[in-house]
């Protein structure tokens, strides 16, 4: 008889094991993980109070910003860490130095330590900020690996998360500490440590074993961040219009927490059908069992006898193979796309320059535009007010960017074959509107920019590292996925340190001079006016249009591969996995019992 839905005490241990341990809580874990690990995004909301409190000018803002990127985005030592370590090791090492960079630049600009030098600020950022490639690399990647033929779906939520954080925090930090700017690095100085610390133990690698439900349960997560996006536009449009106290705020930040721990319900929901399922195949036919034993056949004991004496030799002889080649000889003879590639066939194929060369154009050009959101819009003549919205329209469409890269390319992959790297190249192509609205000063039209860029900047992300993982595998995916990051700081700073702040301070000066004023050193140097944004943002314009056209290379160069059917290696190894599973598990698989 088969006994199935008792509830008990030993029942709802059970169930409470399987949750906390199963890959579905590991995915919430990371959607917390990283809906604090965007703080970099933040920077034009507290970046004034540096360049006031330290008397910084454009260029050195631009200089600081920069360096903050440079950590951000430079993750290949994490990427190496992770490939010798546990995921906890990662996170950990991320929750350190999170908290040192961020609290020592809250000490600095609170004036509660002696004025820092510039190089000391830009490494407390770049520090601070490094943290978030050990927080992507820490979970992310364990995701990817643990769903492989759902990499598109998952990297667009988990970074759909990261672009939400901005949104997310800015509420947090309102309900919290007012309008207090200051205080908004404190806050994410401690948050995203703290919460990386809450999950060690969770982020991890398991066996791949696909459910057939896999993606739809991607889909239920998805339906509930694309309500917390909902829900935190409806709040910045109403916050525009209606002055909030804390109180209120406070009330906005706990539906916000309420949206974040939902996809809870549904880790739940799915580890209750594994447990339910795991429990009616150990209490299957629990009869007795009766091994038969027959008379061996003649012929069997033939095969059986050949079989003994040619396993041993093979198993002797497949642990020592041909020496291997050493790796810097390899480097120029890459596999075919899609296989395992070692870290330096990746970096030395043209497929990762080209990729690269696109992402230095593509995202230093929409990153630039979102660093200087609080300057632009101060020297368009905006209200301050319409800083922090910029600022959370473009986490929001960051969000709504990487959610529609990661699903909407998976789904027109493996309906159309329509590859990613096209995708890429519209996607670059629709942020030069988005900068030219800029260069312009089209009435009212940074709101609409802060709309494209931030889709255009989130939607660069999954795209890129989907791509990664497809062209050269999963193997060594740590480090290539914090290789193409790299891009990111390259780009930034060519176009906004050297272009843009350079250009920025060239026409305050003017500014100045021609109202006959001078500047007193450790004063801060502003520029108002079309002009301080105008030719910066027509070079990344043709910047940006340059780098849509190498992306096209790319799309010539693996449209075959594109047309084949990459997932059918992963399909293959997941069959395997449940074919072991099932022979090492309960007797409820491919193996032959009788029963009396």
């Amino acid at each position: 008889m088969v006994v199935a839905g008792l509830v008990g005490g030993s029942d709802m241990k059970g169930l409470s094991v399987q949750v906390l341990t199963g890959r579905w809580f590991m995915v919430f874990a990371s959607f917390l993980i990283m809906s604090a690990a965007g703080a970099t995004y933040m920077f034009g909301i507290y970046s004034s109070d540096i360049k006031k409190v330290l008397g910084y000018d454009q260029t050195t803002l631009n200089l600081l910003s920069f360096f903050k990127d440079l950590g951000a985005n430079v993750g290949v030592l994490a990427g190496l860490i992770n490939e010798v370590t546990p995921p906890w090791v990662v996170l950990i090492i991320g929750a350190v130095l999170n908290f040192f960079g961020y609290f020592m630049i809250w000490l600095a600009v609170t004036k509660k330590i002696s004025t820092p030098r510039v190089w000391h600020m830009c490494m407390y950022i770049c520090i601070g900020a490094n943290s978030q490639s050990f927080a992507n690399t820490g979970s992310l990647v364990p995701c990817v690996k643990n769903f492989p033929e759902s990499r598109g779906a998952v990297l667009g939520v988990l970074k759909g998360y990261v672009g939400l954080s901005g949104a997310i925090i800015t509420q947090l930090y309102h309900a919290l500490y007012g309008n207090d700017s200051k205080s908004l690095i404190l806050l994410i100085g401690w948050l995203p440590a703290a919460i990386s610390l809450a999950f060690l133990r969770t982020i991890r690698y398991t066996k791949v074993i696909r459910q057939p439900n896999e993606l739809r349960v991607f889909y239920n997560f998805l339906y509930i961040s694309l309500g917390l996006a909902g829900y935190l536009m409806i709040m910045i449009i109403v916050q525009n219009k209606v002055v909030f106290t804390q109180g209120e705020y406070g009330m906005s930040a706990a539906a916000v927490l309420v949206l974040l721990f939902l996809p809870l319900a549904v880790v739940i929901a799915e580890e209750y059908k594994l447990w339910h399922i795991k429990n009616l195949a150990l209490n299957k036919d629990p009869t007795p069992l009766k091994i038969i034993t027959d008379k061996p056949n003649p012929e069997n004991t033939d095969q059986i006898s050949s079989i003994s004496t040619t396993t041993p030799t093979n198993s002797l002889t497949e642990p020592s193979p041909e020496k291997q080649p050493s790796c810097w000889r390899t480097a120029f003879r890459p596999p075919d796309r899609g296989d395992d590639y070692t870290i330096l066939q990746a970096l030395f194929s043209i497929d990762m320059l080209i990729l690269f060369m696109s992402a230095i154009c593509g995202v230093g050009g929409t990153l630039t535009a979102i660093d200087n959101l609080g300057q632009i819009g101060t020297s368009l003549g905006y209200p301050k007010t319409s800083i922090s919205t910029f600022v959370s329209l473009v986490s929001i469409w960051n969000y709504l960017g990487r959610v529609a890269s990661g699903f909407g390319s998976e789904i027109v992959l493996k309906r159309y074959k329509f590859p990613r790297p096209l995708i890429l190249t519209l996607t670059l192509l629709l942020s030069c509107a988005g900068h030219l609205l800029i260069a312009f000063n089209v009435p009212s039209g940074l709101y609409v920019a802060s709309i494209i860029i931030g889709f255009c900047f989130g939607a660069q992300w999954p795209l890129l590292f989907a791509i990664i993982s497809e062209l050269f595998g999963l193997k060594y995916y740590s480090t290539l996925y914090n290789f193409g990051s790299v891009a990111s700081p390259v780009g930034l700073y060519v176009l906004n340190v050297r272009v843009t702040g350079y250009l920025y301070d060239k026409e305050a000066h003017r500014q100045m001079a021609a109202s006959g004023l001078q500047r007193v050193a450790g004063e801060e140097l502003n520029c108002t006016g079309v002009e301080c944004f105008k030719l910066s943002f027509i070079i990344i314009t043709a910047v940006t249009l340059f780098g849509s056209l190498v992306s096209l290379i790319l799309v010539l160069r693996t449209r075959k591969f594109y047309r084949s059917d990459i997932y059918k290696k992963f399909r293959e190894q997941s069959k395997e996995a449940e074919m072991e599973m099932a022979m090492n598990g309960n007797g409820a698989g491919p193996t032959e019992v009788k029963a009396g």
